[in-house]
């Protein structure tokens, strides 16, 4: 920071030796300039004030080539309100008889301009005290050697007021830095108004400090809950060159990564804004892609960026003020087009401070021509000179001896200044509660009862003479109501934060409307800690928020992919992967379903999975149910037309016995198909797969029997043959029932090892829940179905060698053809039952029963029934035994 030229105050003691063994005050030397411009009263505890009366747009490194002298400074108006609060809220405690009654409190209120030298420099002589007119003239000309005036024998404790034990100010948290880390030393309390630095809550840095203004990180916080809130996830963050900017960008960008916001870029500017200043912040301003920018600075510096951005034509941009500067209507009346739709959180507002407009309003120019302050603020406002005005402020361009004299009859009611202006009343609120601070903690002093003290050995202090620092102890613990608000503060010496969501709108007659849109109270829950109301919004450009995000939302069923080197809210939109969603916007990782449901087609939320399994209701179930029955059918069908025929000599000759128990257990083959169909159970399950082996093991043995028939048959004609002794109906019976035995056991092992059971497969379709039936041993179905191949192997060998026996109806030849479909249909089988899931595996299961078993019914009984139903001359022993 530039320091302008700026005078100390302090007093130098020469020390002189008298006789090697004492000293005495024998010189004091006042060095700079005395102090005309201040405002004071006395009183038995005399409270100390510093206001930023004025304010610099320009500053240089003094040269020393000569003396070094103050800039012209531009004056705040909102200063002097403020300084007119601490004058008016001290006035109205001293007129108070419940309150201080045996107390008078005073005010020495100096200008801090804003500046640290400065303000360093007024708060030692509040602390110090300034030495009388009087005696200025005569502590000069001894420092110049002049001879002494008879009598006045001076001391540098004759020459000074009543000192201040606390300070209220300053209004700037680097100002307030530096003047801690001086007064701190000596335990004198500050008590700033505007100071908002979250740094000077450091009690082991700045001990003696508090503050009615709430810290940076409660306004951090609630501005990073703005822009979120509105969606701004990519904004611009700039700031002076100060520890106010800098302390609050940390902090924002730390608290912003909560919410996923992240700065655009992030730029500090001198205090002195020259014009290459200027040309860099307005490069990085349209270079960027987002509009909405967060400024952390003060009125001033506000007010050159907006003329560099008027001047350059930049529009649209959204401005996201600090509480520094969100309630500054001076910047509206110049460049109210560029700040149309401001958002700004201010501190709490007091709507109303009994008495206040009537003692700001109430000044007249027969008694405020003493005050420099009060005079100088009269003759800018109505531009006129006052007689006997002590005011020496001269502003640039304009001759103050030209000015006419004031009339008299001047009003403050008549024109309209930010002084005067009470609608808000934020920062004049916190003067007015840090002066009741310092009046409880005076009042909490005076009741304070010996032995009982809070100092050693219960000791109290005086409350017309004590120390600061035990005045600083009753501080701590103050706890008081100010304007129907309990004020209280924390161990840090913060109160409770609580800010105005404010936006600036225009009125019809095109002045500044700031209307309360929201608040933010750190005192509420976290997620109700900011309230907005969206619809009285009004925006720069268009009706609704603007967008500002380096990358789109990434919409529900998809993911967060951050983008390696980039800030966090610049990424890629991931679609979930497959069995996972998400159901909300930017969500950073995807939720994998359970087991019985799965995505919807969005993948933002899960639905139950679809079911399968061969059903009744479905139309391939429908047809293999009507197939199976039909089949059955077709079988008794057949076994009726054969016993009705059992006296013929083709069904004679094909061993009837036989062929009706084929019939009946092709009948029941075709029947276990229907088995298949339905929502599998366990208990079905272990019925299914024995039944199966089981039924076809019959058949197959009843075809091997009636080979073993045929082929004997024919040996038995030859001579000195007698096979079909030992191969009659019983031993039939027998190797039929003893080929479905071993079926049986086969099955029995594997219902009692490892049974069958109903299964939810999602292995091979994830969105769908197979319900079906496993094998449980993969052992047992394949030797179930192994041995039905080994009988059926059995068969087709001696069919095949009985295939070109002598008869006219030869049935081994039949036997013969139904082996090869049924070979045919099996071995075609198994590729296609490993390879397909589901209902179609079951539905492949069932055709194979259905054509194996179609294939022997046809096979061996179509041309039986061909000859018994149309052919019935062909059905005679005569015909049977022709070749």
């Amino acid at each position: 920071m530039a320091i302008p030229a700026a005078k100390f105050l302090m007093f130098l003691f020469l020390i002189r030796s008298k006789s090697g063994l004492a000293t005495a005050l024998d010189n004091c030397l006042f060095l700079g300039e005395e102090e005309k411009n201040s405002l004071y009263e006395d009183g038995d505890v005399v409270i100390g004030g510093l206001f930023p009366l004025h304010y610099s747009p320009v500053s240089s490194l003094p040269s020393y080539k000569m003396k070094p002298i103050h800039n012209m400074y531009n004056y705040s108006s909102r200063a002097l309100r403020w300084m007119q609060t601490m004058t008016f809220a001290i006035k109205e405690i001293n007129q108070r008889s419940d309150f201080l009654p045996q107390i008078k409190l005073g005010f020495h209120i100096l200008d801090s301009s804003d500046d640290i030298p400065v303000s360093l420099r007024a708060s030692l002589l509040l602390v110090n005290g300034q030495p009388e007119r009087g005696y200025r003239a005569e502590i000069v000309n001894r420092a110049n050697g002049q001879k002494r005036n008879t009598g006045s024998n001076l001391g540098c404790s004759a020459i000074q007021r009543t000192v201040s034990p606390v300070i209220i100010g300053d209004a700037a948290s680097g100002v307030s830095m530096a003047l801690l880390r001086s007064l701190g030393s000596f335990h004198i309390p500050l008590v700033s108004y505007f100071a908002s630095c979250s740094c000077l809550s450091n009690q082991r840095d700045f001990p003696t400090f508090m503050r009615t203004m709430p810290s940076d990180a409660f306004q951090i916080r609630a501005l990073a809950r703005l822009v979120s809130y509105f969606g701004w996830t990519w904004v611009g963050v700039i700031g002076v060159e100060s520890d106010y900017a800098r302390f609050a960008i940390q902090l924002f960008l730390q608290e912003s990564e909560q919410y996923g916001v992240c700065a655009a870029y992030t730029h500090f500017y001198p205090v002195v804004l020259t014009q290459q200043a200027l040309d860099e912040l307005m490069d990085v301003i349209q270079m960027a892609s987002s509009k909405v920018i967060i400024n952390f600075s003060g009125e001033s510096e506000m007010n050159g960026i907006l003329k560099e951005i008027r001047h350059q034509n930049i529009t649209g941009l959204q401005w996201i003020a600090s509480e520094a500067w969100a309630t500054a209507k001076s910047l509206w009346e110049q460049f109210g087009d560029l700040m149309t739709g401001t958002l700004g959180f201010a501190i709490r507002r007091a709507d109303v401070i009994p008495g206040l407009k009537q003692h700001l309003t109430s000044l007249r120019p027969s008694h405020i021509h003493e005050s420099a302050f009060l005079a100088e603020y009269w003759e800018e406002l109505f531009n006129c000179r006052l007689n006997g005005s002590v005011n020496s402020h001269s502003h640039g361009g304009d001759n103050y001896q030209d000015r006419l004299p004031c009339k008299g009859t001047e009003d403050l009611n008549d024109v309209y200044s930010p002084y005067s202006d009470v609608t808000q009343l934020r920062v004049s609120y916190n003067v007015y509660k840090a002066v009741y601070l310092v009046a409880h903690a005076l009042q909490d002093m005076s009741k304070c009862i010996v032995g009982r003290g809070p100092f050693l050995n219960g000791t109290c202090a005086d409350p017309k003479k004590f120390k600061p620092w035990q005045l600083l102890h009753y501080m701590k613990h103050a706890n008081f109501s100010a304007l129907g608000e309990k004020v209280n503060f924390d161990h840090n010496g913060d109160p409770i934060a609580y800010y105005d969501l404010l936006n600036w709108q225009s009125r019809p007659d095109g002045s500044l409307n700031l209307v309360k849109v929201g608040f933010y109270d750190a005192s509420s829950p976290a997620g109700r800690s900011l309230v907005i109301n969206d619809s009285v919004i009004q925006w720069p450009v268009g009706k609704q928020a603007s967008r500002s995000v380096c990358s789109d939302s990434c919409p529900p069923g998809s993911r967060i992919a951050r983008r390696k080197g980039e800030p966090i809210c610049c990424f890629d939109c991931v679609p979930c992967a497959e069995g996972e969603v998400s159901n909300e916007t930017d969500s950073l990782e995807c939720l994998r379903c359970s087991e019985d449901t799965w995505p919807n087609e969005d993948r933002e939320l899960c639905i139950p999975k679809t079911i399968e399994f061969l059903s009744y209701h479905d139309i391939m179930g429908i047809v293999l149910c009507v197939v199976s029955v039909l089949g059955a059918c077709i079988s008794l069908s057949i076994l009726t037309i054969f016993f009705t025929h059992k006296d013929t000599p083709l069904v004679r000759a094909n061993n009837m016995e036989l062929s009706l128990l084929l019939l009946v257990f092709l009948a029941v083959c075709f029947l276990v198909g229907l088995l298949f169909i339905g929502e599998p159970s366990d208990w079905l399950c272990c019925i299914r797969y024995p039944a199966f082996g089981i039924s076809f093991a019959l058949c197959i043995s009843c075809l091997l029997a009636k080979t073993a028939v045929v082929l004997m048959a024919f040996r038995s004609t030859l001579p000195g043959s007698n096979v079909m002794k030992w191969f009659g109906p019983n031993q039939q019976r027998t190797s039929t029932l003893l080929g479905m035995a071993v079926q049986v056991i086969i099955c029995l092992i594997w219902l009692l090892t490892s049974p069958p059971h109903a299964n939810n497969n999602t292995d091979y379709h994830s969105a769908t829940i197979i319900i079906e039936c496993v094998p449980g041993s993969e052992i047992g179905f394949w030797c179930v179905l192994g041995y039905i191949g080994i009988l059926a192997c059995v068969c087709f060998l001696m069919a095949f060698l009985a295939r070109k026996l002598p008869d006219n109806f030869n049935e081994a030849k039949f036997i013969t053809f139904s082996m090869l479909i049924f070979f045919a249909v099996w071995i075609t089988f198994i590729p296609v039952y490993v390879s397909t899931a589901g209902k179609y595996t079951v539905a492949v299961h069932i055709f194979a029963i259905l054509a194996s078993a179609f294939g022997l019914l046809f096979c061996i009984f179509a041309p039986k029934c061909y000859i018994i139903i149309l052919k019935p001359e062909k059905n005679s022993k005569k015909n049977m035994m022709q070749k």
